[in-house]
């Protein structure tokens, strides 16, 4: 291959095939986590109770969940609403739908602590209402997926689209095995991680795109397993930095940003980090694979029409 000043010589494509094989595996792996060990579905998705409580001082979050788990609620996703004084608490599914019962139970749990805790608000988030999230959120994934691989197809080539979509796909699916595997509960806020992951790993992935494209046409004379590893070689800097700044946020996240956040944190820390190979062996090695060459992206030449006598 050509020596370009200042980039690396890194071979990627050398181990394209096995990156596919890994990633093939995985993904199957995942798929039967999910199909046969489920995800831990939060309360946006089964339905439960939802009770906002305003204390007159700043109060542990820790302290609430244990009134709670003393009044028998367990697994109580608890967190701050705008103030330290402020708490929002959901509550799994109850046989108990009197909302005035439910709500004198839980204060009289929290009063333990503190006597003039006060209650803002409760509603019941109904099974149904979840129903309607899945739905959403899977639709909202697919019309995602759709709407990725026309813009590519329309801005490279079919090869590359193909390629994008089965990155994308690849990395939410790898995503959800992690959250089955560790059983992280499965909320809105993982949804919104996986959607911001598509997204950053289209970005990624149209990088790398674009540098392949301009080099397949400048460097007529360099082959086409040459010009993917320049490609990648050339991004290679502006991914690392990319990269390690985006996991060093989402590891502030995880450590103190709450649990209110770590459901969407770690989803998307182990999203960055497939994607970033996943925009290498996946979406340019499944192109490669297709048979993407110069000829598809040149422009069609132009037949000139002979003039009437």
């Amino acid at each position: 291959m050509k020596m370009f000043s200042g980039v690396p010589t890194i071979n990627f494509m050398a181990q394209r095939k096995t990156g596919l094989w890994v990633s093939s595996i995985l993904t199957v792996a995942s798929i039967l986590l999910v199909l046969f060990r489920g995800l831990n579905f939060g309360i946006d998705f089964t339905g439960g109770v939802l009770v906002e409580v305003h204390y007159p001082k700043a109060v542990e979050l820790d302290s609430v969940r244990a009134n709670l788990a003393r009044a028998n609620y367990e697994n109580p996703v608890v967190q701050f609403f705008g103030t330290s004084e402020d708490v929002l608490i959901r509550l799994p599914p109850t046989e108990e739908t009197n909302s005035a019962k439910v709500s004198t139970i839980i204060i009289d749990a929290l009063k333990t602590s503190e006597p003039e805790v006060t209650l803002r608000r409760i509603e019941f988030v109904g099974p149904q209402v979840g129903d309607e999230l899945t739905r959403d959120g899977a639709l909202a994934l697919l019309l995602a997926f759709i709407g990725i691989m026309v813009y590519i197809a329309l801005r490279f080539e079919w090869k590359f689209s193909v390629g994008a979509v089965a990155a994308l796909i690849h990395d939410a699916i790898m995503v959800l095995g992690f959250l089955s595997l560790t059983w992280i509960e499965f909320d809105l806020t993982t949804v919104a991680a996986i959607l911001a992951l598509i997204g950053y790993s289209n970005n990624e992935t149209i990088v790398i795109f674009d540098r392949v494209r301009e080099n397949l046409l400048g460097l007529r004379r360099m082959e086409i397993l040459d010009v993917v590893n320049l490609s990648v070689n050339q991004t290679l800097l502006r991914s690392v930095i990319t990269h390690l700044t985006t996991l060093l946020v989402l590891t502030a996240l995880l450590t103190v940003g709450g649990k209110s956040v770590h459901s969407f944190a770690s989803a998307l820390f182990v999203g960055v980090i497939v994607a970033t190979y996943s925009s290498i062996y996946v979406s340019t090695g499944l192109a490669v694979v297709l048979g993407v060459s110069r000829e598809d992206l040149l422009p069609p030449e132009k037949t000139e029409v002979d003039e009437l006598p």
